[in-house]
């Protein structure tokens, strides 16, 4: 099966990132390798916010809520039971997951700006529940939960990013990947072939939903604590500008969204402005949104479009030679 160039400049993109990853602790410190550890979970979180908004068309600004749902279950279950912090991932998954997938059922009501701003509502909502005097002893209040010293689950964090990109990728090329992109597209066409709009919106939100849950516990059990103020509704922008930034629509793309709010604000404290490092990350955010437009995803197809130019006349060259020595050969046998 021969690949599309830039699906063939993403192959190449993902095994480069692969190697990378996979090598890195050798060579550098603990404390470096703790950053990347924070870019795979900023990463898993994005790719569940991709399948929301990139492929289903729904927009959210509450993404930041689910992680949070995700870390207080990872730190709720530490402190209360004897179960160990890394067995609670997949519950924190299923926990964000189904409670996503409720909240999908009262958003079908809503579209696009409606929807964002009902989304900002949760999250706004989220961190005022958890820091209620009504919660405190399950939610630690305004102080939060502590559980356990600080941890690098590095290889931990990037394999299951890993898995849940392939289930992603999986996903968006199975029948209900198409679902998802009929009814971001064309709900009405969608509707008239068969599609269940209400079933295919809310799963969209609990798989999402799922996504945000693991990384929030990957999160948890980095810091080995967990607070109100680390799941704002910054947080939730900061994951929608990620995603916006890689190309929605694009699985690949949101590696470089990941990396872009991982080191693009301390890069601008450090070496734009000091004294206004928010003035100096907006610059550097308007500029790459000035130089791609479609985010990471139109960079690596254009890419593509032009290793396939000019790579083109050099295969069909060796093509011809190859057939006329074949042709060659036959005749003289």
């Amino acid at each position: 099966m021969r690949l599309r160039p830039a699906a063939l400049v993403q192959l190449v993109a993902i095994a480069a990132v692969a190697a990378f990853v996979a090598t890195y602790p050798l060579y550098k410190s603990d404390y470096e390798a703790t950053k990347l550890t924070l870019v795979g979970i900023y990463l898993i979180a994005i790719l569940g916010l991709n399948l929301l908004t990139g492929y289903s068309g729904q927009i959210t600004l509450g993404h930041g809520a689910f992680m949070g749902i995700g870390a207080y279950t990872t730190a709720i279950l530490v402190t209360k039971t004897s179960i160990s912090d890394y067995a609670t991932i997949p519950l924190a998954g299923i926990a964000a997951g189904l409670i996503g997938f409720l909240f999908g059922f009262p958003a079908l009501r809503l579209h696009g700006v409606y929807l964002a701003l009902a989304t900002f509502g949760g999250a706004v909502a989220f961190v005022s529940i958890v820091q209620s005097t009504h919660y405190q002893g399950l939610t630690g209040g305004a102080t939060g939960l502590f559980f356990g010293p600080l941890k690098n689950p590095y290889y931990l964090t990037w394999g299951i990013c890993a898995f849940l990109y392939l289930v992603a990728w999986l996903l968006v090329h199975s029948k209900a990947g198409r679902a998802f992109k009929a009814v971001r597209d064309a709900p009405i066409a969608a509707v008239s072939s068969g599609v269940n709009i209400a079933l295919v919106k809310t799963l969209a939100f609990g798989i999402a939903s799922a996504y945000a849950g693991v990384a929030g516990a990957l999160l948890a059990i980095r810091l080995g604590s967990v607070s109100p103020l680390s799941f704002t509704v910054t947080l939730s922008i900061l994951l929608l500008t990620g995603a916006a930034l890689g190309g929605l629509g694009s699985l690949t793309g949101m590696i470089f969204g990941a990396l872009f709010i991982q080191f693009v604000p301390g890069f601008a404290e450090d070496h734009v402005s000091k004294t206004a490092p928010q003035v100096g990350y907006g610059l550097i955010l308007l500029a790459v949104l000035f130089l791609m437009p479609g985010g990471a995803a139109q960079l690596l197809h254009r890419l593509g479009t032009l290793l396939y130019r000019t790579t083109r006349p050099l295969y069909t060259r060796a093509a011809r030679r190859a057939e006329a020595v074949a042709t060659s050969t036959r005749s003289r046998t």
